[in-house]
């Protein structure tokens, strides 16, 4: 078992970083060495923490080498894009200047059609995802607005506002209610009653 010494230096050094870090990962390797530091067995860690034991012996043993730095997640670089960044300004040209401008009878761009022009114009092919993570690393926004926002006159505002306040002013004195009309077959006590006809029954034969 690899044992762990610490100056109060190094110590402190791992204390501090153990409460301000915000990476839950290196908070338990430093953790670790603190606790290796005192004594703890690496099973009696790796169980403190949800890991393995040979996780925590890795963790000694980088830490025994290369210090603070032993500790420290490093990435790997991943997948180099298909997409070379030196074509972010041809692509934001194609997007500012809209489709039409590039032959096509279309008013906005999409992360879809933008691949497929690229492949046209470069033979570089890249599907929708990737172009769509592409334009964001670049704030490049296919979907251009089709609208404006234009201030209205003021004297047509004017003049409106005036024929509203005529029209207004001039209904005021002769407004009619009209009434609506009731059916023949209408009931209750405001049904309009109609005379009957002399010599006629109520059901419209000759009384004779």
């Amino acid at each position: 078992m690899r044992r762990i010494r610490l100056t109060a230096t190094e110590q402190a050094q791992l204390e501090q970083i153990f409460k301000t870090t915000t990476d839950r990962r290196l908070r338990d390797r430093c953790q670790a060495v603190l606790m290796a530091h005192r004594g703890r067995k690496h099973r009696t860690i790796a169980q403190d923490l949800g890991v393995h034991r040979t996780t925590v012996r890795l963790w000694l043993k980088h830490y025994h080498e290369r210090g603070l730095g032993g500790l420290q997640i490093h990435w790997a670089p991943g997948r180099v894009g298909r997409i070379p960044g030196t074509l972010a300004p041809m692509i934001q040209a194609w997007v500012k200047d809209g489709p039409q401008s590039c032959g096509l009878d279309r008013a906005n761009w999409t992360y879809e059609e933008l691949a497929t022009y690229l492949y046209r114009t470069t033979g570089i092919e890249v599907r929708r995802t990737a172009m769509r993570v592409f334009c964001q690393r670049h704030d490049i926004r296919p979907y251009r607005p089709t609208y404006r926002y234009l201030r209205g006159n003021p004297e047509k505002q004017q003049a409106a506002q005036e024929e509203l306040a005529a029209l207004k002013k001039s209904a005021g004195g002769g407004v009619r209610v009209v009434e609506p009309r009731r059916s023949a077959l209408s009931t209750g006590p405001d049904a309009p009653r109609h005379p009957r006809r002399e010599g006629l029954s109520a059901h419209g034969g000759d009384m004779g």
